[in-house]
């Protein structure tokens, strides 16, 4: 009897344990910090940005008609690092944001 008890009591108290751990914390969070970067350089930087993406995209562009036209991987990998000089990072050509 008492076991029988001690459940029906523990299966009342079940809903209340589940709406206390589905309560909304009090604090609000914290907004995100705002930068403080003028616009007009941002929209520069923009601009800049687009404009290396295209440069890397038509190196990478070359390097597709490169292997298609059944040249080695090697001599077109090559010719993308070339093509890619300056302007992209690592082996493949490959575009790194600064923060």
């Amino acid at each position: 009897m008492k076991t029988i008890v001690l459940e029906f009591v523990f299966l009342l108290a079940m809903p209340a344990l589940a709406i206390a751990a589905d309560a909304p914390a009090t604090k609000t969070p914290a907004k995100p910090a705002r930068t403080a970067v003028d616009p007009a350089k941002e929209a520069e930087h923009e601009k800049e940005d687009i404009k290396r993406h295209r440069t890397i995209a038509a190196a990478h562009e070359a390097a597709a008609k490169c292997k298609e036209a059944g040249k080695g991987e090697d001599y077109c990998n090559a010719e993308l690092a070339k093509a890619c000089q300056g302007i992209a990072y690592g082996k493949y050509c490959g575009m790194k944001h600064p923060d």
